[in-house]
């Protein structure tokens, strides 16, 4: 309710009549998620930010 109502600005008429796949679109839950860098560019991570020690 609350990202619907307060995030989204949704009047509450709106609200109520979504469904959980729309409010889920509004938010963004449908768009491709990144994935996790290969283990190379991990490691070029890691060596162009090495931990303190």
């Amino acid at each position: 309710m609350h990202a619907g109502l307060c995030l989204l600005r949704l009047p509450a008429k709106d609200f109520w009549a979504m469904t959980p796949r729309e409010l889920q679109a509004a938010l963004g839950g449908l768009r491709p998620r990144a994935t996790a860098p290969a283990r190379a560019g991990l490691e070029a991570l890691m060596g162009a930010f090495p931990d303190g020690q």
